[in-house]
């Protein structure tokens, strides 16, 4: 549907300044937008590599066993039917602490890894899983201690506090996630 909304909108909006006469504006914009978007994707893609590469070292190391002990009894409360120690725990217990780093393009390949190996443990395989559900859940509220993204956003775009809006994330993510869980426990045992 957006893909048919956003050039929509770009032709009305091309069209509109044809007719009042301001095709300079439009063409002074798109270079000024295209130099912005080539600084901002080389600061997203330093800052995706820098964390990407301590998470594929902390998945080598120790680390994650360590990060994943930490999360367990979370794990066991959120995620009651999956065995720990499967592939699929490990699976879902990396992507929240990827999600949690703020790392949320490390965290998709996990985040798919893990729903790709409960939906084949899944008996309903036309309906969603009470886990399947929680771990969506958890993914769209994604708690992040760290937003690395909107940090690197805000300083490519010249903040002067790029780290000043940590208190409305934490408060945002964790009241969306604490919300979500409590409504998916009811829910599943309803449904």
């Amino acid at each position: 549907m957006l893909n048919i909304i956003w050039p929509v909108f770009i032709i009305i909006s091309i069209g509109y300044s044809i007719l009042i006469g301001n095709i300079e504006a439009i063409n002074n914009s798109i270079f000024e937008v295209g130099e912005e978007t080539i600084n901002l994707i080389l600061t997203l893609f330093g800052t995706l590599c820098l964390w990407n590469g301590l998470m594929k070292i902390a998945e080598n190391t120790s680390l994650i066993e360590k990060l994943t002990k930490i999360i367990s009894p979370i794990m066991r409360f959120l995620f009651p039917e999956i065995k720990k120690g499967t592939e699929t725990y490990k699976s879902i217990s990396m992507n929240i602490v990827s999600n949690i780093l703020g790392l949320g393009n490390a965290a998709t390949p996990l985040g798919l890894k893990a729903m790709k190996s409960m939906q084949q443990e899944n008996k309903e395989k036309n309906k969603l899983s009470n886990s399947m559900a929680l771990f969506i859940i958890l993914n769209t509220a994604s708690i992040q201690i760290i937003p690395t993204t909107v940090i690197a956003v805000r300083t490519s775009l010249g903040s002067a506090e790029p780290t000043k809006m940590l208190i409305p994330i934490w408060g945002a993510t964790i009241g969306a996630a604490v919300a979500g869980i409590i409504s998916a426990k009811i829910l599943m045992k309803k449904f």
